[in-house]
């Protein structure tokens, strides 16, 4: 089902974490940090509205790391019901779309519910104090990807953010499969 994410609220602070990267590191937050800001992005492996940008996310993750900021990707589905989403198949689809950031497993589910994470993509473009400036989404793809010259929405935002300490005052909600919460 497609959800999706709520309106960037710009007082919330992000939680730390301490989370398994599929390079076999324990990561938290200030591991991941930039001196310009920060990208945390929640992600999996099978919703087809990751599927559709996971390309478009590596090409600006690595802009974005070559300009000072920190990107993370945080997979926090349940295995048990979507097994294309187990650890080992992070490590196969981070390499095959050459992921050049750290790919995270929230196993307990505990992080994406302390950031308020409703679905994949769910992006949380954070300044350098870790204060939430942008709630939006990469680009105008949904379930297919945008056209090639689509409006880097995400890439524009966090450039935004290093260069007046805001996001932009319209930002569109990212949409995408809810996350794959464990049953109770």
């Amino acid at each position: 089902m497609a959800v999706t994410t709520p309106v960037c609220a710009e007082d919330w602070a992000a939680p730390d974490f301490a989370l398994p990267g599929i390079d076999g590191r324990i990561w938290n937050l200030g591991d991941i940090r930039g001196e310009r800001g920060t990208l945390v992005a929640f992600i999996c492996n099978h919703c087809p509205y990751v599927v559709a940008i996971i390309d478009r996310l590596a090409r600006d993750a690595q802009v974005l790391q070559d300009e000072g900021f920190g990107v993370v990707g945080i997979n926090a589905n349940d295995p048990l019901q979507y097994p294309e989403d187990s650890f080992d198949n992070m490590k196969v689809f981070a390499g095959t779309h050459g992921l050049g950031f750290p790919y995270l497993f929230d196993e307990s589910q505990s992080v994406a519910r302390a950031y308020g994470a409703v679905c994949t993509p769910d992006f949380f473009g954070l300044d350098r104090g870790d204060h939430l400036r942008y709630r939006g989404r990469l680009d105008e793809s949904g379930r297919l990807p945008a056209a090639p010259d689509a409006r880097r929405e995400l890439l524009d935002a966090m450039r935004m953010v290093a260069r007046t300490g805001r996001g932009p005052a319209h930002q569109v909600a990212s949409m995408g499969c809810s996350i794959k919460w464990r049953d109770p």
